[in-house]
């Protein structure tokens, strides 16, 4: 009966560790280091949410940077037509906006399989960005819209401008309340299908299971969290501009999720982390040509650690 308590034990207390460094980050880094962490938390929780279709339903998504950018400039509607400016109802905008994509993008693409799923929503992702760069009177076109960042408020009892530790501890909150509950899903009998579509889809249908509708949920939970991703990033910046909602941040984002490991949610936050410091510490050494280097190691890992980074690490413990 002891067996299985020990592995859980193990988790939480290196769940605990890891979010009390988090936690005490303003107190021992400066602001630029402070900042970086902040940046990597909220790209770590759109790694995240495109593991929920990379690595649980096994569906490779190039549209997770539509869901993010469609969040960016929902919280800028926000920020420019609500006054007061309020931080809930740019949260709220943000997830519309992103959800009102998913739910679009899922009714299609996920009629589709494999490659062609994969082409479909980056075709998607497309069409969103070619509407943002072009509609300029909404969306400033390739300028983008800046917008001052909302206070922190609780409805009727306090609102404060966030400090730049404040903020920090926000993002760590929103960031772990969502991983839990990813975590928490994930492991719910609608995970366990989801895995199954990933490890064998004629048979989960076979079963009885309504594999496309189990599909379009997925991608609408996916899409929810990368919306709540970009309208952190656009309050932390207080800008957001078309480029986020360009294919290469998708494209960005799988590679987060292949150098952490896929399928664990704890990976493509990893991988995050390892990608944005790689990228700045090289980019100090090779201005203009550090993604080359960036691009071998990348291909090292794909080619030596193919399960990332938390692979790796399971397997040399377990030795």
């Amino acid at each position: 009966m002891t067996r299985p308590a020990r592995p859980a034990i193990g988790y939480w207390t290196g769940f605990a560790i890891v979010l009390a460094l988090l936690l005490a980050t303003p107190l021992v880094l400066p602001e630029f280091w402070q900042r970086f962490v902040t940046e990597i938390l909220i790209w770590g929780l759109l790694a995240m949410s495109s593991d929920i279709l990379i690595g649980y339903t096994g569906m490779v998504s190039f549209g997770h940077s539509a869901f993010f950018g469609l969040g960016m400039y929902g919280a800028a509607a926000a920020l420019l037509t609500i006054r007061p400016p309020s931080l809930w109802l740019t949260i709220i905008y943000g997830l519309v906006g992103a959800g009102l994509v998913a739910v679009f993008v899922a009714y299609f693409s996920t009629r589709l399989r494999d490659i062609y799923f994969a082409i479909t929503t980056l075709v998607f992702s497309q069409i969103f960005y070619v509407i943002i760069f072009t509609w300029t009177e909404v969306t400033g076109g390739e300028n983008g819209l800046t917008f001052r960042q909302p206070p922190f408020s609780i409805p009727g009892v306090l609102s404060v401008p966030f400090t730049r530790d404040g903020f920090h501890w926000f993002i760590v909150a929103v960031v772990t309340a969502s991983y839990l509950v990813l975590r928490r899903v994930m492991q719910s009998p609608f995970g366990k299908v989801l895995q199954a579509i990933r490890e064998n889809e004629p048979r989960t249908r076979a079963i009885g299971y309504h594999v496309e509708r189990y599909k379009i949920v997925a991608v609408m939970l996916s899409g929810l969290f990368a919306g709540l991703a970009g309208v952190l990033y656009a309050v932390q910046n207080k800008f957001t501009a078309p480029d986020f909602v360009f294919f290469l941040v998708s494209g960005e984002v799988v590679i987060f999720n292949v150098m952490g490991g896929m399928g664990t949610l704890v990976g493509p936050v990893a991988g995050a982390a390892f990608f944005l410091l790689l990228r700045e510490g090289l980019s100090r050494f090779w201005t203009e040509y550090y993604l080359i280097p960036v691009g071998l190691i990348f291909t090292a890992m794909v080619v030596f650690m193919p399960q990332g980074l938390l692979g790796f690490l399971r397997r040399r413990l377990n030795q």
